[in-house]
């Protein structure tokens, strides 16, 4: 088991009262695992990613990545722990625009005190898997739209992370490229055994995803698929 994270809770004060954001989350995640989380907007499912990947912290509640408690770590802790750990990919690509494709693919290793030579290697390797191998001197304002998210994949990966978060990684995409995203994070886990979560309203990426989670409310439930009846049930996370 990869992440275990047990009755989380994520509120947020606001106009003097407190806004219940998650209530009660309750997931396992084994390791090598592609699964998505899918709702409508306002549901909950980027705090949820957000808290998972040690970008916020929640209010209450346990989340356990391979044995290590991220509750309990400190704020330098968590940020070390974010970057050898866990990739981002999100909705907004957040390239840097006055860098090349290679060098923000490269940045995240750099900060992590990775050699010059490494950062580039492993940044030149991904970029090419993602069939970018002639665009690597280009700056984002030059890459359309996908070749923008492919980037912000690969810079995700850089670090080799054992788990990806992907929110909403192709809400800004036309049909079609994004299709082209959603094959690559099939081909990324299927190279590389990396954990992927994807949070969407999209339902047909949900769809193709091996599990299936449905968010409503700040909870967690599972769909599944009755093939027999061609109908769905979902139920609790009991």
């Amino acid at each position: 088991m990869l992440v275990q994270v047990k009755d989380l809770h994520k509120e947020y004060a606001h106009g003097g009262r407190a806004i219940h954001v998650l209530r009660g989350i309750d997931m396992d995640v084994d390791e090598g695992e592609m699964l998505s989380i899918e709702g409508a907007s306002g549901v909950g499912k980027s705090t949820l990613l957000h808290v998972l990947g040690a970008l916020d912290r929640a209010t209450s509640g346990s989340i356990s990545f391979d044995g290590r408690e991220l509750t309990r770590m400190s704020q330098s802790e968590l940020a070390h722990f974010r970057g050898r750990h866990i990739g981002f990919v999100f909705q907004a690509h957040h390239l840097l625009p006055e860098f090349t494709a290679l060098e923000n693919v490269m940045l995240p290793a750099l900060i992590q005190r990775v050699s010059m030579a490494e950062a580039r290697r492993r940044a030149e390797e991904l970029l090419t898997l993602v069939g970018l191998e002639e665009r690597m001197t280009h700056r984002p304002g030059q890459l359309s739209g996908g070749e923008q998210q492919r980037v912000a994949l690969c810079r995700a990966l850089v670090m080799k992370p054992r788990l990806l978060l992907a929110d909403e990684p192709t809400g800004n995409l036309d049909s079609k490229t994004g299709d082209g995203i959603h094959d690559l994070f099939f081909d990324m886990n299927a190279s590389t055994g990396i954990t992927i979560l994807i949070a969407t309203h999209n339902r047909e990426l949900a769809s193709r995803m091996p599990r299936q989670l449905h968010m409503v409310d700040g909870r967690i439930e599972v769909r599944q698929p009755i093939l027999d009846h061609g109908v769905e049930q979902v139920g609790g996370l009991s």
